[in-house]
């Protein structure tokens, strides 16, 4: 194993007593004991940091972040982190025990034990390593707030080893091996849990194509819409880091374009065999992804970053860039449906979400760009405020094998997932994998007659009357007697008579948080 070779090789020169390495030992403990029998005060300093530095002192600092992880519901690390504490713990008294090294002969305090290797150099590395690996990956904490905490942990490693040697009850190699021995755990116990080299995590996954059983570190692909990612180069880093610690190859990037908003990119994540594919965009961007993606068992995690972020809030997916990251690459995969869509003027296409003809299609279409980008999804209450008296259409609607049935309506809206922004319950009864559409007809005659719909809609009210009604079905169609406005995921299609819809069972592998 390369982690123990350092060691290894450190405990061969002490005991083989290399003549660099022993004059080097000599030489340190000599001026260390000759400068502390005449500088009392400098004895006392490093007595004082060597209460602070104790080996307890850094198992304790992992005991705390694992009880942090461990509420993050970030299992594996924690168990890998008072893993490691523990296998320090008990390593250097076997270490000790083995070798017997006698201290140096000048010791400027009292203390017992054998010498070789210092138990307070493995505690603060392993301590310096473990947390240097985890506290980048834990959601929200940014990164001017890591460096506050690595670089202090850092110099506590420095300390804690000069303490030993300034006290004159170590020798320079017994320091040396302490590092080189916490190395080694830190090496064997990611290995052990599945992590590799470097402590990331590795995921194995057996080749398919040979059948040997061999395993390579998984592979993901992130689709990015470029103009709905701020910081592009932040969000790459942030990304890329997450995907590395948990024993992802380099990630393939991928760009979307204004002619294209992710149909060819989701083709290339296929050919590249991707484990994971990330989508960062819109919801359009999300759904011409996941489009594409459907019935090849390939999870997709959506990263939101758009205006909406419909899918994303449905499948409980934080918001938070790092906490949606954290809750995706340490989540399970679940199949949800999607819908094939069609109609004039329209090709065949698929949705993840909702559909709708009429008065929401407006409202998306006519939300001032500017605006959604200033102040998110509330530009679009501005265009509902704009179109509170659009007008209603008659339409005809068929739900499976039933009757038409006719009504003259403000908006209809065929959705696969029910809640829309501000957790406002449009559809309370839809699932994304239950295997059904769910059909929501707004009819309100007059303005004044919206609060009525709000509330129904606010308080989840399932009486059905002339002003809101709902079905569910597998195939929804939709023909309207004029053109009108039509929408799919949040994204205009431009204005129609029909919408024909089916539901796709299963159609999508998506990657959601964890059950709690």
């Amino acid at each position: 194993m390369l982690g123990a070779l350092p060691f290894a090789v450190v405990t061969v020169l002490v005991f083989k007593e290399w003549p660099p390495l022993a004059r080097w030992d000599q030489s340190v403990a000599a001026r260390a004991a000759s400068y502390g029998a005449t500088h009392e005060g400098f004895v006392d300093f490093w007595q004082v940091v060597g209460a602070v530095v104790l080996p307890w002192t850094s198992r304790a600092a992992i005991v705390i972040v694992a009880a942090y992880l461990w509420h993050r519901r970030a299992r594996l690390l924690t168990i890998w982190l008072l893993t490691s504490a523990a296998a320090e713990l008990i390593l250097v008294q076997v270490v000790k025990a083995i070798f017997e090294r006698e201290r140096p002969a000048g010791m400027l305090v009292d203390t017992d034990g054998f010498s070789y290797v210092s138990g307070h150099a493995t505690a603060a590395f392993v301590m310096a390593g473990a947390l240097g690996v985890v506290l980048p990956s834990v959601r929200g904490w940014r990164r001017r707030f890591r460096l506050l905490v690595l670089l202090p942990v850092i110099a506590v490693v420095w300390i804690a080893s000069a303490d030993r040697i300034a006290l004159n009850v170590h020798y320079v190699s017994d320091v040396l091996g302490g590092w080189a021995l916490g190395l080694a755990i830190l090496t064997a116990t990611s290995i052990g849990f599945g992590l590799r080299p470097g402590l990331r995590r590795r995921r194995r996954r057996a080749l398919s194509s040979d059948g040997d059983g061999t395993t390579t570190p998984p592979r993901a692909a992130v689709i990015v819409n470029p103009i709905k990612v701020g910081d592009g180069v932040a969000f790459r880093r942030k990304v890329t880091r997450a995907l590395a610690v948990r024993g992802y190859d380099d990630p393939l990037w991928l760009e979307t374009r204004v002619d294209d908003a992710g149909s060819a990119m989701a083709k290339q994540a296929i050919e590249y065999e991707s484990d994971l594919v990330l989508v960062a965009g819109g919801d359009g961007t999300v759904r011409v992804v996941c489009s594409a993606l459907a019935h090849t068992g390939i999870p997709v995690g959506v990263i939101p970053a758009g205006t909406g972020n419909l899918l994303a809030r449905n499948l409980h997916i934080p918001l938070d860039l790092d906490d949606a990251l954290e809750r995706i690459l340490e989540g399970r995969d679940r199949r949800i449906d999607l819908v094939r869509v069609h109609g004039d003027e329209l090709d065949t296409d698929r949705f993840a979400v909702m559909a709708g003809v009429g008065l929401d299609a407006a409202i998306i279409s006519d939300a001032p760009p500017h605006l959604k980008k200033q102040i998110g999804w509330t530009a679009y209450l501005v265009s509902a405020a704009k179109n509170i008296n659009h007008p209603s259409v008659r339409v005809q609607i068929t739900i499976d094998d039933g009757e038409t049935i006719e009504r003259r309506v403000r908006t209809v809206v065929i959705g696969n997932v029910g809640m829309l922004q501000a957790n406002i319950p449009l559809l309370p009864d839809a699932r994304p994998d239950d295997g059904l559409l769910d059909v929501v007809v707004i009819a309100p005659r007059r303005v004044t007659q919206w609060p009525i719909v709000v509330w129904r809609l606010m308080t989840r009210t399932n009486r059905t009357d002339m002003y809101l009604e709902r079905f569910t079905g597998r195939q929804v169609e939709i023909h309207a007697a004029v053109d009108v406005q039509r929408q799919l995921d949040g994204d205009p299609i431009g204005p129609g008579r029909s919408l024909y819809t089916e539901i796709e069972p299963g159609a999508l592998t998506a990657r959601v948080p964890k059950r709690r």
